[in-house]
């Protein structure tokens, strides 16, 4: 990790003409100054104060930052979105309708040209998911150009020079209260967390007693792909009631060897369903590797396909989280 410990405090710096009324308010660690001319309000961005204005024109990388913005209502704020090939038809996703009243941006990467030719004055993406420092498009880069931006709690894990930890399901309601606080729907945002801590309740108080081992396939032949402690899946995993073999991993998404998925002897594999890597081919691969065809899971067949948006940080989660608990009750009820 390269952390840049010369980074300004604070980048984003508003100004507004002729601010008369000033109003100052302190909600959920928020500074708000509110006038006729202009609203600002200081939100933490992966540990470092910065002073957004309201956005007007975001542009949103991948489900799962859309998903938030839909969530809160504030698809009127929303300009397009990027969508690259990993992630499933917009046409399924519960915010369709959304998605229809902005506009598609492209199928690729997110990348720094995209983001100004859209005008953009607002981008929503996750660290090394859409913000990379090997393609430009960083959020001291945004700074600079006078485009504010917003990272994915979940993702500061590992970024440099202002990291911060969140449990995975803790940093998607950051994120929303977050977002809340912006654009100013921070009761929106409180009703929309509460309804999912409750959904999340409910399924751990439904839980089996026996935890099974539950390995998570992502991709990877020569050696697999899964997730670690520090992305949703393990969380879904968690509160459903079951055990990540490779939560104890202090990692996100990361690579292990399958002698190390051989020696935690799943009883249950979740695949994840990329639209450009379908869970079948990777079934299929599983049932036939000699490495992994005599696991539990894949001679008892207990193979539970999690969608690319149930998997990354998004409202979506919970629905996975509660697709995922009654799939293990029908295991071990």
């Amino acid at each position: 990790m390269n952390a840049r410990s010369d980074r300004p405090s604070g980048s984003l710096r508003a100004t507004a003409a002729g601010l008369s009324a000033v109003l100052l308010l302190t909600a959920c660690g928020a500074e708000v100054r509110e006038s006729a001319d202009a609203r600002t309000v200081t939100v933490q961005r992966c540990g470092e104060d910065v002073e957004y204005t309201t956005p007007q024109r975001a542009v949103v990388y991948e489900g799962g930052s859309a998903d938030k913005m839909f969530a809160l209502g504030l698809t009127d704020h929303v300009h397009g979105y990027v969508m690259p090939p990993a992630n499933p038809p917009v046409t399924e996703s519960p915010w369709a309708a959304e998605y229809a009243k902005v506009e598609f941006l492209g199928d690729d990467l997110l990348n720094r040209e995209l983001v100004v030719d859209a005008k953009a004055d607002f981008v929503v993406a996750g660290w090394n998911s859409g913000f990379s420092d090997k393609r430009g498009i960083t959020p001291e880069i945004l700074d600079g150009l006078g485009i504010q931006s917003f990272m994915h709690a979940e993702s500061c894990f590992n970024y440099p020079g202002f990291p911060q930890r969140h449990t995975p399901f803790e940093g998607l309601y950051t994120d929303l209260e977050r977002l809340g606080m912006i654009f100013g729907v921070e009761a929106k945002a409180t009703e929309t967390i509460r309804a999912m801590r409750d959904r999340v309740e409910k399924v751990k108080a439904a839980a089996p007693a026996e935890k099974l081992p539950v390995f998570l396939y992502d991709s990877g032949t020569d050696q697999p792909f899964t997730a670690g402690r520090q992305v949703p899946p393990t969380d879904i995993i968690t509160a459903a009631g079951a055990r990540n073999i490779f939560g104890d991993l202090d990692a996100r998404w990361t690579q292990v060897s399958w002698e190390a998925v051989v020696e935690g002897q799943p009883e249950v594999i979740i695949i994840l369903d990329y639209n450009d890597k379908p869970a079948q081919e990777k079934i299929d691969f599983l049932k036939t590797f000699p490495t992994t065809k005599s696991l539990p899971a894949v001679v008892n067949d207990r193979f539970f396909v999690l969608d690319y948006n149930e998997g990354i940080s998004s409202p979506r989660n919970i629905d996975g989280l509660e697709k995922f608990g009654e799939y293990l009750r029908g295991i071990r009820p």
